[in-house]
C-alpha cells in the first residue's frame, strides 16, 4: 500500500471512532427521565393495578408501556403495608392489595427519600412513577411477586 491509501484509511478510522465516542457519550450523559415533571398517564388504586396484572399481562403492559416499551407516569393509591430499604438506601414502601399475598412496591430515588421518611404503616398515599414490573405468580415456585414502581415520589 502506498501513503495515500494508509492515510485515507487512518483517517475513516479516526472518524469512525469519533462518531461511535461521540454516540457513546450522548448516550451516557443523556439526563434521565425526570418522571416527576411529567403529567401522569392516570391514577389507580394499587389493588386495580395488581388485579389487571393477575388478570391479562399482555393488555396490562400495552396499557401501562408506550410503543417503545417504555412506561408510562402513573399515581398508584393505596394504604402502606410495609416499609424497607434497599440496598442503595433508598425507601421501598408496599401498598396494599386485594390480595394478601401481593401489592405495589414503590421505590423512592435518592432525591425523593427525605418525602418518604415518615411515612407510616397503615397511612394511605398517592406515589407518582413508572411500572417496573407487574404482579405475578410463579407456578414454578409457587410463590406471588409484588407489582413494582420505581422513580417514586409522594403526590397531594
Amino acid at each position: 500500500m502506498n501513503k495515500k491509501t494508509i492515510k485515507k484509511i487512518t483517517l475513516g478510522i479516526g472518524i469512525f471512532v469519533l462518531l461511535v465516542g461521540g454516540y457513546v457519550a450522548s448516550q451516557y450523559f443523556m439526563p434521565h427521565r425526570d418522571v416527576q415533571n411529567v403529567e401522569a398517564f392516570l391514577e389507580i388504586e394499587a389493588s386495580q393495578l395488581v388485579d389487571e396484572y393477575l388478570t391479562d399481562v399482555n393488555a396490562a403492559n400495552e396499557k401501562y408501556l408506550d410503543s417503545e416499551g417504555e412506561s408510562k407516569v402513573i399515581i398508584v393509591k393505596g394504604v402502606v403495608k410495609s416499609i424497607d430499604t434497599d440496598q442503595n438506601n433508598q425507601i421501598v414502601a408496599t401498598l396494599e392489595s386485594n390480595n394478601p399475598e401481593l401489592g405495589v412496591s414503590c421505590t423512592f430515588t435518592a432525591e425523593s427519600n427525605k418525602n418518604a421518611n415518615t411515612l407510616k404503616i397503615g397511612e394511605r398515599l398517592k406515589v407518582k412513577g413508572v411500572v417496573r414490573s407487574g404482579a405475578e405468580y410463579d407456578e414454578d415456585l409457587e410463590l406471588y411477586e409484588d407489582a413494582i414502581i420505581e422513580k417514586c415520589d409522594i403526590v397531594d
